[in-house]
Parts: C-alpha cells; structure tokens; sequence
C-alpha cells in the first residue's frame, strides 16, 4: 500500500509520440514520480475543464503520514525527484518597513498562511492561498529584526526610549520623522544602539529557530530557517540585498548584518567561516533590477578590489542562486540588453528604491546579462564568478506570499493595502502599480525535507516562476534513444545519459554533433494553457557575448519557423469584461528534444529554458474588474505567465 503512494499521489500526462502533448485531447496513462517528478494530482486540473479528475483535499491530509513514512523509509535518487514548490522570501511584523507600514502578522501566521490557513490582512480581509506550500523560510530584515513591535510593547524595557515615544506619538509628522530615522539608519549602515543589544538579538533569533522546528514536517512540510542581509552599500537607492538560507537548525548565535558590514564579500566570508564551525549557508542575491549595475559587477568588486579568480570562488561557492522575478520586478533581462527578445521587458520596475524616480543602470543588474559576463570573464581571464541558478520569490511583507493574480493584496501593508492604494504611492515607493504579483521557487528534490530541499537549491537544480506553478525540466546530454521521451523511465535516462539544469556540461561529455536537449513543461491546474517553450542561449564568439532565443515547441500543433525560430500566434485571447482566459488554445503539457542548429564546439556557452503561458488577466486589471475603476495606462491589462530554469553551462576543450 505504502509502495504505491507516489503513484497515487502524482498521475501526470505522459509524452506521447511527437513533440507536443495536449492533455485537453485526451488522459492518457500516467508517469509516476520516478518517471516524471511533477506535483500533486490537483495541479493537473484546469478548473475541472481538463477531463481529468481532482484528487479531494481531504485525501490530500489522508496521504500525508504515509508520505511522511514513505520519506522516512525510502532510499530515493535523483530519478526519484519530483517538483516542490515553496517560498524563500517572505516578510512579517518583525521587519521594521512592514512594521511601520501596520502589518502586524507574525511569523507564525507566515507559517499558518504557507500551510493554507486564512490569515488577516491589514487592509481588514482574509488572505489564502489556493493551495498549500510545500517549504517555506521566513527572511525577516537581520537589520532590527524583531525590534519595532518591542518599541510598542509595554512589557518590553525598549518601550521606555524617547524614540518609542515619538514613533507613537499623536502628531503623524512626529511619527513619520521617527520611522524615517530608524529606515535611514538601515540606510546608513549606523545602526541605532539602543536597538541593536546582543542578547536581545539572540534571543529573537532563536525564537525564530523554534518556531521553525514547531512547523517543520519532514516530508510534507519544510521550514528552512533564514533571513535578509538587507545592504544598500551605504547608498540610498542601490538594492544589494541577499537572503541567507540555513540547510539545518543549526544557526550561527545571531545573523550577520548589513550593521555588520554592507560588503557582500565579507558576507560571504561569514559564510565560510559558519561552514568550518559545521553550519551549512548559502546566499541569494535578489533585485539585482534595482542595483543601478553593483549587482554583477565586471571589473571592481563592492570594495573597490578587482575582480580576480578568489573572488569569483567565494562567490561561487556561497551565492549559488539569484531571484528571477519577485514583487519588485523582473531580473532576467531588458530590452536595451537584449532587444531581439520579445519578452524581454516582462514585469519590469526600473526605478531605484527611495521614490526619487531615477532610473538604474541596466548593465550588470540582470541576470542573463550577468551570465554573458561570466562566459567572457571565463574566456579572457580564467575565472567566471557568475555561474548562479535562479528561484523566484515574492518579498511579500504581508506574511503571506502575493503571487496570485486574481487574490493579489499588494505588497507591504497598509501602503499598497487596497486597489484604491495601489494606484497611489508614499514615501517608501511611487509606483504600487508597476509592482508583479510574483513569484515561487520551484525545486527539484526525492523528499521534501531541509537536506533535499536545500541541497537542490545548493547544486542549482531548481526553477522559479512568475506565479503559477509551472513545471519545467531540462537536460543536456547525448546518446539518448529518438524516441526517449515516449519512454516511462525517460527522466531516470535523463540522468543518467547527462546533466539537469544547473549543470556543466564540458566537451568532454559530447561527441561529435553536439549536446542533445530534453525540455518538459507542464501547466499549473489553476491557470492558463502552455503556449511555447523556449531556449535561450548565450555565448562567445570572438571575444563578444551573443544571445539568441529559440523557439523548440509550440501549442496547438504548430510548429518553430525555421528562419525566426518563432512559434505562430497561436491567438489566445483574453475577455477583459471578465478576465476569462482562453480554454481552447494552448497544451497542458509541452515536451521536446533538441538541438543547438548553430553549435560550435570550440564556443563557451549556456542554456536555460522559458515556459510561456497563454495571456491572461494582470492583477491590477482584476483590481479595476472589482471595483469600477479604469484600467491603468502606464501597465498591460494581460501577461504571459512564466517559468525560467537554472542554466546548463557548455565548456570547450582548454585551447
């Protein structure tokens, strides 16, 4: 019976024979787990229109024990690895900008709200997500983490400071000047010393270790324990943050902080000092959209220092990832970066933090240009310290994840609160409007448990998406069977036979005719029909990096053009009266192997994949939907949905 679990638990279309699999056709057999790794029964049903059956949520609770007992017993490989979806980047009460802005849920209703409880939004309504998380870390700000609720807090001595007085003061211009105080200190790197006491540090840093192991559920719940280094690098408007993310409960006495240096180097090296005293860490850098180019830098670290081949491994062997998408925009490239793309400009926010309305650098603050950087610094210098896989996130300040577009509650509490707020601004941002309703970290592991969980965050073999939850994978290999996707172990002969996202692939590995390329998508039940998936390559070529975007599988039976390497339109449209999204157009499932037809093995080079949806409705054209306001003029009413996979990087044999 036990045996059987992951089977019951996971039927999903398999590929039949061509490129293209259209679950809306027919239910063909399902792959199990091992053969196909994708999540639960119920995200496989589009609102009941697919013909395929939703597994009830009361089987759902019915089947986790066994899970449980099945992770506890099981000896699983990477063939086993199946899809979690999860959040590493979630705010609450306990960070001083949500504090200030009257968010005042906890960490344990962050918890209750990843589990799929209702919690209290500020704004006065209840908020949920459809359907539970499967891991989650809190990543409260380390800078005066957990201090402001102390200030307001009677029983605390902290309440009896001058600033406590004048943050709870009658005159609201009072009150303002006493945030912006505490905000600018963060700013400064100058922390305020009253605020930053050692023990009191400790001890709300272990609370959030307990609380951590209270929620954890080895194999159906995870908490991973974290938080945000939150560095402007003493710079107002620059975004050079990173969340910090524990493999276990072992912790460090107190988190390193921007207080503690804003230098992301010396982040790093706490890092390496932390795993020689035995605690596992790594980092994610996230906006790099808003770093105004410090992100990922060509020639001259933060400190002043050039790049060299010490830093490119301390970087590498702490940061191994970076958030693609989040609320605060896109990170994947832009259009003056890659102008050949058409789906370049995907949610983006351009202006830097502080409202001030300045626009940032576009060069080294995303990720594909980042990449093509590496390749370069690889080929001209020796060394690439850009070599990161990529998660999205939301940065939610609510306690609770906003990546649904038709259950969107804003950002960070009472600013962005209501559709009426959103189309506003404040003093902390102007344009509530421009921000995403994204995104999730999608991660590729046999359990879900702390070890799996960040181990496949720590070997890059993971995914993030703008929202839904959408289901890719990649691999890059040869010598595999024509007909290998057709085949009910063709994921167990994709690792075997290569490399999954996140991976290197060297000369070495591939004979003549170059690597060969599997890719599979599947939709999320809840949301739109799969349109096309694309790869996106990048390379060297005589000293000069090169992009170009492939289309390798289109919807509805069409096919790439040859000469464009585009699918044609496959005219899925959106009814913007009622936001209903086409149902007739577009595949729940996408699955191809393929080919680079401009190969040259002597060039350095990398892959990923795109998965695009079928349009549908933004958030803020739901927003106008409910409450009779316009449609805003400055963002699209639709969107196109996405997933992104980590990199697989070629290497040429050493010239």
């Amino acid at each position: 019976m036990v045996a059987n679990v992951t089977s019951l638990a996971e039927p999903v279309p398999r590929p039949q024979s061509g490129w293209t699999i259209r679950t809306t056709r027919d239910a063909p057999a399902p792959l199990t787990g091992r053969q196909a790794g994708p999540g639960s029964y119920s995200r496989l049903v589009d609102n009941n229109d697919s013909g395929i059956p939703v597994m009830p949520n009361g089987y759902r609770a019915l089947l986790a024990p066994l899970c449980a007992l099945l992770v506890s017993t099981s000896h699983a490989t990477a063939a086993d690895s199946r899809a979690w979806f999860g959040e590493l980047h979630v705010h609450t009460m306990n960070s001083p900008d949500a504090f200030m802005l009257n968010v005042r849920t906890s960490p344990d209703d962050a918890y209750r709200f990843a589990l799929g409880e209702a919690i209290e939004h500020v704004s006065g309504v209840e908020i949920q997500l459809r359907e539970p998380l499967d891991f989650v870390a809190i990543t409260d700000h380390s800078e005066y983490m957990g201090i402001l609720p102390r200030l307001f807090d009677e029983n605390s001595e902290l309440s009896e400071l001058e600033l406590a007085g004048r943050l709870a003061a009658d005159d609201p211009e009072e009150r303002q000047h006493a945030l912006l105080e505490v905000l600018m200190s963060m700013g400064d790197n100058r922390p305020l010393e009253a605020l930053v006491d050692p023990d009191l540090r400790h001890s709300i840093w272990q609370n959030y270790v307990r609380l951590a192991e209270q929620y954890y559920r080895p194999g159906e719940f995870t908490t991973l324990v974290g938080y945000e280094w939150t560095s402007s690098g003493g710079m107002e408007e620059i975004n050079l943050h990173r969340n910090v993310i524990f493999r276990s409960k072992k912790v460090p006495a107190q988190p390193f902080s921007s207080f503690d240096s804003p230098d992301p180097r010396k982040l790093w090296e706490w890092l390496d000092a932390q795993r020689d005293a035995g605690i596992e860490a790594l980092a994610i850098s996230h906006n790099s959209n808003l770093s105004n180019g410090l992100m990922f830098p060509a020639e001259k670290a933060f400190d002043g220092k050039p790049i060299d081949a010490e830093y490119a491994e301390l970087r590498q062997r702490n940061e191994p990832l970076v958030e693609i998408a989040q609320i605060k925009g896109t990170s994947e490239s832009h259009p003056l970066l890659s102008p050949n793309d058409e789906w370049a400009g995907f949610e983006l926010l351009e202006d830097l933090l502080g409202g001030r309305g300045t626009i940032g650098e576009p060069k080294g603050s995303y990720a594909r240009d980042a990449w093509l950087t590496g390749l370069q610094m690889e080929e001209t210098r020796g060394f690439n310290p850009y070599r990161f896989g990529v998660i999205a996130a939301s940065d939610s300040h609510n306690s609770g994840s906003q990546v649904e577009e038709d259950n969107y509650h804003g950002k960070i509490g009472s600013a962005d609160g209501t559709p009426e707020a959103r189309r506003g601004g404040s003093f902390i941002n102007t344009h509530h409007i421009r921000y995403s309703s994204s995104g999730l970290a999608g991660v590729w592991a046999p359990e879900n448990t702390r070890e799996q969980v960040y181990d496949a965050l720590a070997r890059r073999e993971v995914f993030g998406t703008s929202g839904p939850r959408i289901q890719v994978r990649f691999f890059a290999g040869q010598g595999w069977p024509e007909n290998i996707l057709e085949q009910h172990d063709w994921v167990e002969q994709g690792y075997a036979g290569g490399v999954p996202m996140g991976g290197d692939l060297s000369a070495a590995d591939v004979a003549e005719g170059g690597p060969e390329f599997l890719l599979w998508a599947v939709k999320d039940a809840s949301s739109a029909w799969l349109q096309r998936l694309q790869v996106v390559k990048g390379w060297v070529e005589d000293g000069e990096t090169r992009e170009q975007v492939y289309d390798v599988a289109c919807a509805d039976g069409l096919s790439p053009d040859p000469q464009t390497h585009r699918c044609p339109d496959n005219g899925a449209t959106v009814d913007l009266k009622t936001c209903d999204f086409d149902r007739h157009r577009g595949d729940g499932q996408l699955a191809t192997r393929w080919r680079d037809p401009a190969f040259n093995p002597d060039q350095r080079a990398f892959y990923y994949v795109r998965v695009l949806e079928n349009p549908t409705c933004r958030w803020s054209t739901w927003d106008s939907l409910r409450t009779g306001l316009p449609l805003p003029e400055d963002v699209p009413p639709t969107l196109q949905e996405r997933a992104w996979s980590s990199p697989i990087w070629y290497r040429p044999k050493p010239s």
